[in-house]
């Protein structure tokens, strides 16, 4: 009861500082905890190990003074079990146990003594830490993964020095009537396209510009005037933001179409390409484009970034080839601080492309609520339930439906939401299951349920079930890369397959329904890595080309869905109503890649189970500090209340167990005053094991450094919502 109390307390407080905290921001270190007895300020923690980025281990450097007393600085070494929350980027902190304390300048009963008073006083349940911090620990080259084996075939691929838009329709065109008119809008395109059957033309609307045709290659002309029947578009049936543009406004910039009836990618330069070179490379790239357009000088060949993959040529105009492993070492060169620095992280064996795979496989865990879940499961199917053989396995999926159902013997697997539910009928009713058969996660790339297998449960209990899914469940997958005899792990967007949508003809229903399956290209995505996903939707790919498909069948509305959104790239953050093929839904989808928004705190706790208070002192003063995996948080400050605090995050432990300080001449100083800034230290320069320790801690230094500065990017990016690339320092 008395948990409960304080966490409605916290959760009112956060509700009062919502406005002036609306971003998780990083508390910062070092950190203080007191009480009657004693005041310990311990140093940002430096991580050895995240095993299965569940189980985190590593060591800090504190100080410990007693009431009247003189401070003393040690060393702990701890594990912990972690749970995160990547749309804050926070990993939360609990079951920590500090395994070794260690106080090198006390004797063994004293340093007994000591480390009782140290355990009785620290938090076990109530830390948090930035995934940036933990990722900048990391070591790059102990994070290995091989991924999984993607189909890397290059897209068509078109190029204009001058406006241009691509016009895709997947496979033949599925038209839909349109009431009371001679018009059908056309479902499967990226673009707002009609016909006209009366006069068989095309009209298609590219931004504000209508243009017309006889057929889909074109040509394709301006349209100064329309259909009559388009001044009698139905309202409140998704053509409002096409009646905007009815009748057709004055427009002099008409853009050129390319077309093409499979998922394609453009490259567009405003005007004639123009070069830059990089610094300390011999890599040109073009900067009068929005897409990563590069060129190595000495062989003359083009470079282009697609979907997290490198395509070559020799020209503009293709052929187009797959990388592979043989991007030039130069890219791996491009400076941090470069225009282009963007792409260091599709550049395997880069830092940013390590950081990418940590957050690609990093899971998001929530606490299910059982019953609140399953009365939230609907199935919808156009007819009856129609399966067909997943390849290379014993199981089925359903295809006409828009929800991930898989037949496995005689139980059906329903993933909904990122929540796996079973029954013994492919119409349910639906239970929670306490984990998932073995044999699911063998399912495919090739397969257009290959996703589900990013989603897991486990720790079930009568009412609840722990669910988490990583971001392989959104199209975000883990490929590996040889680089000589090393491989090397990258992420790209989609698993480079082409899944057929499926059609269905209802009797006695005027329109088709039509259900997308993800496309590898063809919506213009990138790397946004404070999504720790792919965004889409460049102007040049249309209103719907993040979703890959302009319309859809919503069977709650009994409508198509039309709504998406447009934005610029390495920008949103910001939602989108627009349907996505990888998960199945359709409404409100966060781009921050966390599925359990959508079920609200009622049926998943969001972290309630582990959520945790903390009473944390900084350099900004005491504050009380809630936040969950679901993201809600308050930080209440009351004041400095007389407490010392240090600001100095120079402060180190060595894995020797003595404490260091870096100097500014870049010497270390083995410590034995708490003091900041009043260090008396002997200098272990010339002690046996000074190498040992110095590379030791040198890592850790640059590392935190670099923590603090993707804190700051991330904080930024929070704060501006707008376009903003983070690796590019202001220099975009």
């Amino acid at each position: 009861m008395k948990t409960v109390l304080i966490l409605t307390i916290f959760i009112f407080l956060s509700l009062l500082v919502g406005a002036q905290n609306n971003t998780n921001q990083d508390i910062g270190w070092p950190r203080t905890v007191s009480d009657q007895q004693a005041t310990i300020v311990y140093y940002q923690p430096q991580i050895d190990k995240w095993d299965n980025y569940k189980k985190l281990s590593g060591r800090m450097a504190f100080s410990f003074t007693p009431k009247n007393g003189k401070g003393i600085l040690g060393v702990t070494s701890f594990t912990c079990d972690t749970k995160t929350d990547k749309d804050t980027r926070t990993t939360f902190l609990y079951n920590i146990d500090y395994t070794d304390v260690r106080f090198q300048s006390l004797d063994t009963e004293s340093a007994k003594s000591m480390k009782k008073k140290f355990l009785d006083l620290m938090p076990e349940e109530s830390e948090s830490l930035s995934v940036d911090r933990i990722m900048a620990d990391l070591d790059s080259k102990r994070i290995k993964n091989a991924g999984i084996k993607v189909k890397n075939d290059p897209p068509p691929i078109f190029y204009s020095a001058s406006p241009a838009i691509l016009l895709i329709v997947y496979g033949n065109p599925i038209f839909s009537p349109i009431n009371n008119t001679d018009l059908e809008f056309v479902v499967n395109t990226n673009w707002d396209l009609f016909y006209n059957k009366s006069d068989k033309q095309y009209f298609l609307l590219a931004n504000n510009v209508w243009l017309t045709a006889e057929g889909l290659k074109g040509p394709w002309m301006q349209a100064r005037s329309l259909p009559g029947d388009m001044f009698s578009l139905p309202s409140g049936q998704n053509f409002d933001d096409v009646k905007k543009f009815i009748p057709p406004p004055a427009v002099t910039d008409v853009p050129a179409v390319f077309f093409s009836s499979v998922p394609a990618e453009l490259i567009l330069t405003k005007g004639a390409p123009v070069y830059a070179g990089i610094p300390g490379t011999d890599l040109l790239y073009i900067t009068n484009s929005d897409n990563d357009i590069f060129i190595e000088q000495a062989k003359s060949e083009y470079y282009i970034l697609l979907s997290g993959r490198w395509f070559w040529s020799k020209s503009f105009g293709g052929p187009w080839g797959y990388v592979g492993n043989n991007l030039p070492s130069d890219f791996a060169k491009i400076p941090k601080d470069s225009p282009k620095a963007n792409v260091l992280a599709s550049v395997p064996g880069t830092v940013e492309a390590s950081d990418a795979v940590i957050l690609a496989q990093i899971p998001t865990t929530v606490v299910v609520n059982r019953s609140e879940v399953e009365a939230g499961v609907k199935v919808v199917y156009d007819g009856n339930p129609k399966f067909e053989p997943i390849q290379g396995t014993s199981m089925e999926y359903a295809v006409n439906t828009q929800n991930k159902v898989i037949k496995v013997g005689d139980l059906y697997y329903l993933c909904f939401q990122a929540v796996w539910f079973v029954s013994t009928s492919p119409d349910g009713p639906w239970k929670t299951v306490d984990s998932v058969p073995s044999v699911i996660y063998t399912i495919p790339p090739g397969s257009p349920v290959y996703n589900v297998i990013y989603v897991t449960q486990t720790n079930p209990t009568a009412t609840t079930v722990e669910c988490s899914t990583t971001s392989g469940y959104f199209g975000v997958f883990v490929m590996g890369v040889a680089l000589g005899a090393i491989m090397e792990s990258v992420i790209v967007y989609g698993t480079g397959w082409y899944y057929p949508p499926y059609i269905y003809y209802p009797p006695g229903v005027f329109y088709p329904i039509y259900r997308p399956l993800p496309c590898t290209y063809g919506a213009g995505v990138v790397y946004n890595p404070w999504m720790g996903g792919f965004v889409g939707g460049r102007t040049a790919y249309g209103p719907y080309g993040a979703a890959g498909t302009s319309a859809w069948y919503n069977p709650a509305t009994g409508r198509y869905g039309r709504s998406a959104s447009v934005q610029g790239w390495y920008g949103g953050r910001t939602a989108a109503n627009t349907y996505n093929p990888w998960t199945g839904t359709y409404g409100h989808t966060s781009q921050g890649y966390n599925a359990y928004s959508q079920w609200g705190h009622s049926a998943v706790s969001n972290g309630y189970q582990w959520a945790r208070s903390s009473h944390v002192t900084t350099a900004n003063g005491t504050s009380f500090v809630y936040q969950t995996s679901g993201g809600s948080q308050g930080v209440v400050t009351q004041g400095r209340n007389g407490t010392i605090v240090h600001t100095d995050n120079n402060i180190y432990a060595g894995h020797d167990g003595h404490v260091y300080r870096k100097s500014q001449d870049g010497t270390w100083m083995r410590t034995n005053s708490p003091k900041p800034n009043h260090y008396s230290g002997s200098n272990v320069q010339n002690l046996p094991e000074y190498s040992n320790v110095t590379n030791y801690l040198n890592r850790y230094a640059e590392s935190r450094q670099r923590g603090q500065m993707q804190i700051q990017h991330f904080q930024r990016f929070q704060k501006e919502g707008k376009k903003f690339n983070v690796f590019r320092n202001n220099h975009r």
